[in-house]
């Protein structure tokens, strides 16, 4: 596992992998830094803030935390500070870690940063970019991929139930937090903020796919029924093989 690195610059408390990043700045945390540096490549759909960027480890995505729901319009991008380590930015960053050293597919986490201001914080995560990925939803809506949904929904499922079987509570589990990459059909979890690893328990699992199936209701609710059938059933089968190498 790596050993991670913690330095302070402008305010800024920051977490790296230094077997990524040689040198890290607060300026990493500033939109004009990339924009000068020319390595501001573009922004990602999702709540908040997300911004594509090319870093010396490769090309990253830069998120800096907002609220969401009804405190998101009053409170913009700021938490009340209880510790450094139960920020938003520092435990999902070891957790992501957590899950990646476990031989799951999640993105490699690079950097988090919190900056305190009295008895609040502001907050941003950089993670390294999975090449040739596009969100579940977007392949959902797209004409081009029709024929590959199904089996595509399989491996989807597959993949749901191998993190819940090392007990990964994802509270927002949606169609843009599922990466897909078509050519092989891998697929990827991501956005752990505020997620929780625990025991395998089948209610939370139960409520996660709850979760994703109102995600899909959103996108079209006449095909839900069919996606998530095949969801499903790739979900089983992996529980099954999973049920019969633990009994070899």
């Amino acid at each position: 596992m790596s050993s991670f690195q913690q330095l302070q610059d402008q305010g800024r408390i920051i977490l790296y992998d230094p077997q990524c990043i040689s040198n890290i700045s607060a300026a990493w945390f500033d939109a004009d830094y990339w924009q000068t540096q020319q390595a501001l490549l573009g922004g990602a759909p999702g709540r908040g803030t997300s911004a594509f960027i090319l870093t010396p480890a490769g090309e990253a995505v830069w998120r800096h935390y907002h609220r969401g729901g009804l405190p998101g319009r009053f409170i913009r991008d700021r938490y009340l500070w209880t510790g450094l380590n139960t920020t938003r930015a520092w435990q999902e960053f070891h957790l992501t870690n957590k899950l990646l050293s476990l031989g799951l597919p999640v993105p490699q986490p690079l950097a988090a940063a919190v900056k305190r201001s009295g008895l609040t914080y502001t907050a941003d995560l950089i993670t390294l970019r999975l090449p040739n990925v596009m969100p579940l939803a977007e392949c959902l809506l797209s004409p081009d991929y029709q024929s590959l949904i199904p089996a595509l929904l399989h491996q989807v499922g597959a993949c749901i139930q191998r993190f819940h079987a090392v007990g990964l509570d994802h509270v927002d589990l949606n169609p843009r937090n599922l990466l897909v990459r078509l050519q092989d059909q891998q697929v990827w979890l991501i956005d752990f903020d505020r997620c929780r690893l625990g025991q395998p328990d089948a209610r939370i699992a139960e409520r996660n796919l709850q979760r994703l199936q109102r995600g899909l209701i959103k996108l079209n609710a006449l095909t839900t029924h069919s996606w998530m059938q095949a969801i499903r059933a790739g979900y089983s089968d992996s529980t099954t093989a999973t049920t019969d190498c633990k009994k070899t």
